[in-house]
């Protein structure tokens, strides 16, 4: 009678080779986001007990209830004003989060290697160069993956508890970059960049300066140009008394014959008569307002992903071109 022993999974060639040689990076990267996570749940709930106890007492955030509350309502907005640090910090992270990654690619994980001459080793031991990059790029891009996405969703779940008295805006953006699937687009978007970087310049130092630079111009473009990936809703009105929890993009003046005019042409006037007589001579009748509702965050988030994700694409087919140059 034979008795089967059954084989634990593990990773083998190259992709072990990979965990093997940046096995403290990924285990600090591991414990800095477990302790981003453990910090948003304690705040949370935390914040949500302070809000509780302070619910159920007469006291006010405008200070109306008298001096017996003052400490009450000290203790309440710290805690709350401490977790909406906690989580624009952590939100903050998660932007800088891809660029750090795509210098990470272009320089230890790669550059280095074509540098030092080391990956002639493992292209002679049965890794082909293919085969080789493949798990350069997809053994640290899927635990960070698995990394952000946990931590984004910590953070998504756990954003309303410090939601009041210092609002999250949904269209903030800090919050919009670290929120739904934008940062796991980041990440991906990275990895292509420092892929390509290093194997175009191929030397540590530049490979990582250049990929850090071009990650973090296309994250600060996107967030520049972000409100112009989806057509924008118009309000005119002679007030603009609009609904709270929507994203201005722009607001200024009409006239009679519709044309806009961009700002608020007469909103410097000293005095509503001053106002009213320079509303006459431009000839301004009411007012616009261009914005984005609530409605719009996930069209808005699938744009940019899709932008994201297809330059990430040609920056990979690109890099595997040149790598089939380099190998002959």
């Amino acid at each position: 009678m034979s008795t089967l022993t059954p084989v634990r999974p593990s990773l083998r060639g190259p992709a072990r080779v990979v965990v093997r040689q940046h096995r403290w990076t990924l285990w600090i990267v591991g414990g800095i986001a477990l302790a981003a996570v453990i910090g948003m749940i304690a705040l949370a709930l935390r914040s949500s007990h302070v809000a509780e106890v302070f619910a159920a007492t007469d006291c006010r955030v405008d200070g109306g209830a008298g001096r017996a509350c003052d400490q009450t309502t000290r203790n309440y907005l710290d805690s709350m004003l401490t977790y909406h640090r906690m989580f624009d910090y952590v939100a903050t992270g998660l932007i800088v989060l891809p660029v750090v990654f795509s210098a990470f690619v272009a320089g230890p994980l790669i550059a280095r290697e074509l540098e030092s001459g080391t990956f002639r080793m493992a292209w002679t031991q049965s890794v082909s160069p293919t085969r080789w990059l493949v798990a350069k790029l997809a053994v640290p891009t899927a635990l960070l993956l698995a990394v952000t996405a946990v931590v984004t969703a910590v953070l998504a779940r756990t954003r309303s508890y410090g939601d009041t008295p210092y609002p999250v805006q949904w269209h903030d953006a800090h919050t919009f970059s670290g929120s739904g699937v934008l940062p796991l687009a980041h990440v991906v978007f990275g990895t292509a960049v420092g892929a390509l970087t290093a194997l175009l310049i191929r030397r540590v130092i530049p490979a990582l300066t250049v990929s850090a630079f071009v990650t973090g111009a296309a994250v600060a473009f996107f967030t520049y140009w972000r409100a112009e990936l989806w057509p924008t809703r118009t309000l005119t009105s002679k007030t603009l008394d609009v609904q709270t929890n929507i994203w201005w993009v722009e607001t200024g003046d009409l006239t009679s014959t519709g044309e806009r005019l961009t700002g608020t042409a007469c909103m410097q006037s000293a005095s509503i008569g001053d106002r009213l007589q320079c509303m006459a001579n431009h000839d301004i009748t009411a007012h616009y307002l261009d914005y984005h509702p609530a409605s719009h965050f996930w069209p808005v988030q699938l744009v940019e992903t899709g932008i994201l994700l297809a330059l990430a694409a040609l920056a990979v087919a690109l890099a595997f071109r040149v790598l089939r140059r380099l190998h002959g």
